[in-house]
């Protein structure tokens, strides 16, 4: 094959997985990133001393991050050291009241059935077709191109057809009674970016990669995996260039020729975006674009999110390093991100302490709180909000945890819809994407390869298989997979 030269637009996990896959076959591979440092929605935050993940914060199935590795003969280890967090979380619905989830299925049994006499049998059921699901999901549909409906037929989905006619709500409340053990059980197909009722029986993998694979997290956070990303693509001749805002994707002849970064041409045989696909369709002239502006509205996003990166100067008390915060109404919120949009009255939010695990996080004596609060996309958004809504969630976490943290406050930092539209030109200031509902799943999401214009790619969360970063890292293989095979064509 021969040797091409492939720009790609963004630094997220997709791209920089489509970036080593592509170097590895041997293609002169550039990658442009508009803001100062790599990531994408990974980056980190560094002020007085604390470091702060300052998008994803859950390590999930790192089975696929070890896949990824695996295909350029690397381990995980050989880059970054994985800690299983024990509680994987903690789940408060009221003062002082919250459920702990284990770090193995045996002790996650013991307390559903602790709250729900007879639950723990049905757990131990429900968890076995869970992983039957992630089997033939994460090792096998997954890794298909979502080029033809028929990637989805094959005889172990023929088996559970039923599953994608109906959903995890309904299946949960069939087999749980217990209103906390099925939000618990509803909570991880939130990372799908849908409300639990319009997601999909099969997507119950998630239960499987909650409770089954477990919650880990790379010692000094989830910015461990860019800089591992990163220094793998580097060895194997990747060139990264920062502060590189995209202008204009040059199309001559129907075919992708070039991109303009501050007024200058730089010429490809191929480009492929790892920025926000609807973004990237407005760097093409109109005719050229695949999706109309009435598509993209008519379509599901996945929640906006207001976040805090907060300071602490004394240890936190009754925490762990992930707690969900479900002591409000879960399906209202729901209703509030996916039917009205609106900000919600009473909001769940989740709270991550990097700090109880990873001691270079915060200051000796200190810790370091990340906060966040789930919105609709395209919601308004100010700083008189944003302020109303960090004392909500701070007035409640002090309740439900008995302590006063207010006063221990040094800084905060938040980053809400307009940073999302601002720093990563995502599409309504989504923060994880489009939705996993079964009408925009596989071969009927977004499409990897355009349709109008030779050479124009797409790789992350607004295409397959969705989003997550397991699912970019993927993205970034199976877009490379096209690629090489166009190129062998040739």
């Amino acid at each position: 094959m021969k040797r091409k030269k492939i720009t790609i637009i963004g630094s997220g996990f997709s791209a920089l997985s489509a970036a080593c896959y592509l170097a590895k076959s041997g293609h002169e591979v550039l990658v442009f990133e508009k803001n100062k440092t790599i990531g994408g929605r990974a980056r980190q935050l560094k002020k007085d001393g604390f470091t702060f993940d300052m998008g994803p914060s859950w390590y999930w199935m790192p089975d696929v991050f070890e896949r990824f590795f695996a295909d350029f003969g690397k381990k995980t280890s050989d880059y970054y050291e994985l800690i299983k967090l024990s509680p994987a979380y903690r789940v408060y619905f009221g003062v002082n009241e919250f459920i702990a989830i284990a770090d193995n299925l045996d002790e996650i049994v013991s307390t559903f059935e602790t709250i729900e006499k007879g639950s723990g049998k049905i757990l131990r059921e429900f968890m076995s077709e869970a992983q039957s699901n992630y089997d033939i999901a994460i090792k096998d549909l997954v890794y298909r191109p979502g080029v033809s409906p028929l990637e989805l037929v094959t005889v172990e989905t023929t088996k559970k057809i039923g599953q994608f006619f109906s959903n995890i709500s309904r299946d949960v409340r069939r087999k749980f009674k217990d209103e906390r053990l099925i939000q618990i059980l509803e909570f991880p197909v939130l990372f799908l970016g849908a409300k639990p009722s319009d997601t999909p029986s099969f997507y119950s993998f998630m239960n499987y990669a909650d409770f089954g694979l477990g919650t880990w997290h790379p010692k000094t956070g989830m910015f461990d995996v860019v800089r591992a990303m990163e220094s793998l693509a580097r060895e194997l001749g990747v060139q990264f260039f920062v502060n590189s805002n995209i202008e204009k994707i040059i199309v001559e002849n129907k075919t992708a020729k070039a991109i303009v970064i501050n007024g200058e041409r730089i010429e490809s045989d191929l480009v492929l975006s790892g920025a926000d696909y609807h973004h990237t369709e407005t760097l093409l002239d109109a005719e050229h674009r695949m999706y109309s502006e009435q598509y993209w509205e008519s379509r599901v996003f996945a929640p906006s999110s207001l976040l805090f990166y907060v300071g602490f100067n004394k240890k936190i008390e009754n925490i762990s390093h992930h707690a969900l915060f479900f002591d409000t109404d879960f399906n209202q919120h729901a209703k509030d991100i996916y039917d009205e949009p609106k900000w919600p009255a009473e909001p769940l939010f989740y709270a991550n302490f990097p700090s109880l695990t990873d001691k270079t996080a915060a200051p000796e004596g200190m810790e370091s709180g990340f906060f966040l609060v789930p919105l609709a996309p395209g919601i308004n958004d100010s700083e008189e909000l944003r302020e109303l809504y960090f004392d909500k969630i701070i007035d409640r976490f002090e309740k439900l945890t008995q302590q006063s943290i207010k006063e221990n406050i040094i800084f905060k930092e938040s980053f809400c819809k307009n940073d999302f539209v601002e720093q990563y030109n995502s599409y309504k200031g989504n923060a994880y994407g489009m939705a996993n509902t079964l009408l925009q799943t596989a071969f009927l999401r977004p499409k990897l390869k355009s349709k109008k214009v030779r050479n124009l790619y797409f790789t992350g969360q607004l295409t397959v298989p969705g989003p997550g970063v397991p699912p970019a890292l993927i993205s970034g293989k199976l877009v490379s997979d096209l690629i090489d095979k166009q190129f062998l064509k040739q």
